[in-house]
């Protein structure tokens, strides 16, 4: 407790989450969450390979913790909390999912989170088993000590019952939780576990406490990863009727929490122009033609909790609206079915990049691929949080930052290879300390992770890509189908035990 409570402040400040009403709010008639997971799983497994009993047991939740446990407020009285943990398949392990906090928690949804990281695992060929947790309750009404006790009380649960280890499941970051959260999991569980991994048990830590570089913004930088590879391939852009290339094209972000500010950032700092941003408490619509500057609206929402109110911009209080602005891009990045029958219609984006876990419900993707709008996937796009989280784990369990049994020696290399050339063919002249700094800089940890996110965004993109060309099916097909299929080989090689 001492340790934490004098940690820098910087991980510590308010954490702003994109809020919007979840999947029960959606049009009548809608699937559920785990239902429309379910019905994508079928759409593929219709053409995989594997036979029907292994695509059962690939299907199925293996476990699901439900949790009921008191929580005495700073007021005096006692509430009951109730929280879950879905460890989806165990086909590899640790298993791995984040721990979300909202209101609308419940199990169902739960599962279906489980399912998409087992699936979102497999397909950027991390050694991983997909597993979620949620804790019923609306962080904001909460005080720090309240949410502490919560946090380590749930954490303590989970150690009770064997659902957390770094060998066992691994939680991380989601809606409502961030790097304060993740320290005080391993807090707890290094006070209940004598455990030489311990720092292993969870992702998403603050540097201090076991986190890595890059971690925060891996999710936003994953998704432009693979929208900038969408926008370099001609056969992407052909077919939708745009140049190559994000530079000038429009973007609408949906939710500006931590995928949508950093998705935000990465399109602009690439020359793409976000015309909206919807917030429930208040939407943006440029009005100068230029786009909204994401710094100045990241500053602002820090300074007053809100993007409303936003000076440079329109504010608009019905952002359900926004989704429906002509555009070339848009970007949900906040909660599941937020694109349904009842809005799908009235899309007028030419592509949809699913930043958030399951925003578009299967009767409303049959919708808009009606009207020619592509959609890539969840499964995919937003990988780049477990890929980083993965790089977390391996750094934690070899007790040593990347970078640094190498750095050093790669600039001593480097070093020797320009006075070689220097020597040889510089005539007597040598390049500026300035260039020279640049060309034998050695790798950092940060370097290390952004390349290592890099090269799983882009080949997973290009088998995912490669895949619905041969499959004749469409992205998300395509990315469940490979997804499927390397879990199946896993039960093949491995057999069932017993």
């Amino acid at each position: 407790m001492r340790r934490l409570l004098s940690l820098k402040p910087q991980w510590s400040a308010i954490a702003f989450f994109p809020r919007f009403k979840s999947s029960t709010c959606v049009a009548t008639g809608e699937p559920t969450f785990l239902e429309a997971v379910d019905i994508y799983f079928e759409k593929a497994a219709k053409l995989a390979a594997a036979t029907p009993d292994i695509l059962n047991q690939i299907k199925a939740c293996n476990n699901l913790l439900k949790l009921q446990f008191p929580l005495k407020r700073s007021d005096g009285t006692v509430q009951l909390i109730e929280a879950y943990r879905a460890q989806h398949s165990h086909h590899r392990l640790p298993v791995k999912g984040g721990i979300r906090m909202a209101p609308n928690v419940e199990a169902n949804e739960t599962m279906a989170l489980a399912a998409l990281m087992t699936f979102k695992c497999a397909l950027v060929d991390i050694p991983f088993g997909g597993a979620k947790g949620g804790i019923k309750v609306d962080p904001t009404k909460y005080c720090l000590l309240e949410k502490e006790a919560i946090v380590r009380r749930y954490t303590s649960e989970l150690v009770k019952k064997s659902f957390i280890g770094p060998a066992l499941d691994v939680p991380a970051p989601d809606y409502g939780t961030g790097p304060q959260e993740m320290a005080w999991i391993k807090d707890t569980y290094e006070q209940l576990r004598s455990d030489i991994n311990g720092s292993a048990c969870v992702t998403g830590k603050p540097l201090e406490e076991g986190g890595i570089h890059g971690r925060q913004e891996a999710t936003g930088l994953g998704v432009f990863y693979c929208l900038r590879e969408f926008f370099n391939s001609e056969d992407c852009v052909n077919s939708l009727g745009l140049n190559l290339g994000i530079k000038g094209k429009s973007f609408i972000i949906q939710g500006f929490g931590n995928v949508g500010r950093h998705t935000s950032t990465f399109v602009q700092e690439a020359g793409g122009r976000i015309i909206a941003i919807a917030e429930l408490g208040g939407g943006l619509v440029d009005e100068s033609g230029a786009g909204l500057d994401v710094g100045q609206v990241q500053r602002y929402q820090e300074q007053h909790g809100t993007i409303s109110g936003f000076p440079r911009a329109k504010t608009v209080l019905e952002t359900s609206s926004l989704l429906e602005l002509p555009c070339d891009v848009l970007i949900p990045a906040a909660l599941e079915s937020q694109i349904h029958t009842g809005n799908a219609a009235r899309i007028q984006a030419k592509l949809i990049v699913e930043a958030a876990n399951g925003p578009v419900t299967p009767p409303a993707e049959k919708l808009l691929e009606e009207k020619g709008i592509i959609i890539l996937p969840d499964l995919l796009l937003n990988a780049g949080g477990v890929t980083v989280s993965y790089f977390e784990w391996l750094k934690n369990l070899n007790h040593i930052h990347f970078g640094r049994m190498s750095r050093r020696m790669e600039e001593h290399g480097k070093k020797e290879l320009l006075n070689v050339l220097e020597h040889q063919f510089g005539n007597g002249n040598r390049l500026s300390e300035e260039v020279r700094k640049v060309l034998t800089k050695g790798n950092t940890e940060a370097d290390f992770v952004s390349s290592g996110l890099e090269e799983t965004m882009l080949v997973t993109w290009e088998k995912v890509k490669n895949t619905a060309k041969q499959r004749g099916c469409n992205f998300r097909t395509a990315a469940y189908l490979i997804a499927i299929e390397r879990i199946a080989a896993c039960y093949k090689v491995n057999g069932i035990f017993p």
